[in-house]
């Protein structure tokens, strides 16, 4: 995938390597929120999983906080 195309289109679907970068973390941790929840939205398409771009940015902004204590109380 055109990695302008990432950072533009929010329906992007992409694939976990992709949605693991686009959140800075390992693809591991992702398959392991799958699993236990916590994690963003993902869709399973036959074998494979995929994560929209404004799922991604969505999670990330429902997790922004101003202080330890306020992200703390959203755990």
């Amino acid at each position: 995938m055109n990695a302008d195309n990432l950072t533009v289109n929010p329906d992007a679907l992409l694939t976990e390597s992709e949605a693991a970068a686009l959140a800075s973390l390992s693809v591991r941790t992702l398959q392991t929120w799958r699993v236990r929840g916590g994690g963003p939205q993902f869709a399973k398409l036959g074998g494979s999983v995929r994560y929209r771009r404004a799922d991604i940015d969505a999670w990330i902004n429902a997790r922004l906080a101003r202080t330890t204590g306020e992200a703390e109380a959203r755990k």
